[in-house]
């Protein structure tokens, strides 16, 4: 993956973001989205239940951001 500093309207194989997250997030990750079957996803390697919401909130306050 080439990451290009853009937004793209275009779906990433999940796999390759997974692969490009390896070695750069060594803080912790945040995992969410829809097995096969549909079914809601959600993993984390941080323990901190407030620490993991506090990322997605400043996660969410970046993606909110991108459109400006």
């Amino acid at each position: 993956m080439i990451p290009l500093g853009n937004v793209t309207s275009l779906d990433i194989p999940t796999d390759r973001v997974l692969e490009n997250a390896k070695g750069t997030c060594s803080d912790g990750v945040v995992v969410m989205g829809f097995d096969d079957d549909g079914v809601l996803y959600f993993a984390s390697s941080i323990a901190d239940g407030g620490e993991v919401l506090w990322l997605m909130e400043k996660c969410k306050a970046a993606l909110l951001d991108a459109g400006d």
